[in-house]
């Protein structure tokens, strides 16, 4: 598993707004929009293209187009749905899939309740965006469901990841050989015993679409 922490200084402006408590809720969900943005601009770098010729005002200009079968983008509801717009922003013609999961908050174990996405995604490039990468149980379960429909490789781009999660994964996925990036805006200190990442930035859900 690779993991890929993005270090640019728009990326850490925008965290730290995220990251304030003070920040009401369509402030955070613009700057996790924007955010979400630039992050899979980083995480679409392996993204599969095909070479095309085109004609230009001038010549033919030889140049890329993003292979088929198009990737597909996988929000785990509900937090996931505020990345979905900053994902389609930069990849308007990947299909959208969706996920429903929920953390168990005594065992912290991942429950999936809701799923709409093709039974068969052989040949597929995949992109999970959750906004945490918290005990990694989550994240974990969904790569692993993707993988078990035929993705052939899955990234997932999340806001904040902690380092039990990433040792969570890598042990999950350790003899898989399977292709799985996660990419994020940082690499927080810990969890608390509560499963909440440290410093952190709240529940992201609950931040993005109030108390429910």
């Amino acid at each position: 598993m690779e993991t890929l922490v993005v270090d640019h200084p728009l990326v850490a402006h925008k965290l730290t707004a995220l990251r304030d408590v003070r920040t009401d809720s369509p402030t955070f969900r613009r700057l996790a929009d924007e955010l979400v943005t630039l992050l899979a601009y980083e995480a679409t770098r392996d993204v599969r293209v095909t070479e095309v010729t085109v004609q230009t005002p001038v010549s033919p200009a030889r140049g890329l187009r993003m292979a088929k079968p198009h990737p597909l983008v996988v929000p785990i509801l509900r937090a996931g749905l505020g990345m979905l717009d900053g994902m389609t922003r930069l990849l308007p013609t990947a299909e959208v899939g969706f996920l429903g999961m929920i953390r168990d908050e005594e065992t912290l174990q991942a429950e999936t309740y809701a799923t709409r996405l093709p039974d068969d995604l052989s040949g597929r490039q995949c992109y999970v965006v959750d906004p945490m990468l918290a005990t990694g149980g989550t994240l974990a379960a969904a790569i692993k469901f993707l993988f078990d429909r035929g993705a052939v490789d899955v990234t997932a781009i999340c806001l904040l990841a902690a380092p039990e999660g990433l040792a969570y994964m890598d042990k999950v996925f350790a003899n898989s050989g399977k292709p799985i990036r996660v990419v994020t805006a940082a690499l927080d200190e810990r969890l608390n015993e509560y499963g909440y990442i440290v410093p952190g930035l709240g529940d992201a859900g609950d931040r993005l679409y109030g108390v429910v």
